[in-house]
């Protein structure tokens, strides 16, 4: 981002411990949102299309290379987490989410339901929560 050339930058050993991430870009909130409205039209349908009575929507869609897993509370609001196909343990990620949810959002005065939260216990919180799922990694018990 600097304009300096890889081979430079590693050669340099003050610039170690190195910690690269690749990814994508970050979505943003206007992309995000129209991700949502997608899912959840699609969430819609496969609860009305279940051969099951009384389903409850998509809880997990696989694919080679991900997984998309969905917690619906009862008030109706999902939390959706895309994770490694061998990631174990996103059910409970799921749980702690609402948790996490529950006591920084919703009991706070200054939080407005369907929109964004803007609250920095909430972000410190999750950002813990995710760091333990991610530590955990991906194989979990009987992987």
């Amino acid at each position: 981002a600097d304009g300096k050339d890889v081979l430079e930058f590693l050669g340099d050993p003050a610039n170690y411990p190195v910690s690269i991430r690749f990814g994508r870009h970050r979505l943003s909130s206007n992309e995000k949102l129209m991700l949502a409205s997608m899912f959840h039209s699609l969430f819609a349908i496969g609860s009305q299309l279940s051969p099951e009575l009384g389903s409850s929507g998509i809880e997990m869609l696989e694919t080679d290379t991900f997984k998309l897993h969905c917690f619906q509370t009862l008030t109706g609001i999902k939390f959706v987490v895309l994770a490694d196909p061998r990631q174990a343990g996103i059910d409970s990620l799921l749980r702690k989410i609402y948790e996490i949810y529950s006591d920084f959002a919703l009991k706070n005065p200054f939080y407005s339901l369907e929109m964004p939260i803007r609250c920095e216990l909430f972000d410190q919180n999750l950002k813990l929560a995710l760091e333990v799922a991610e530590k955990a990694g991906p194989f979990g018990p009987g992987s």
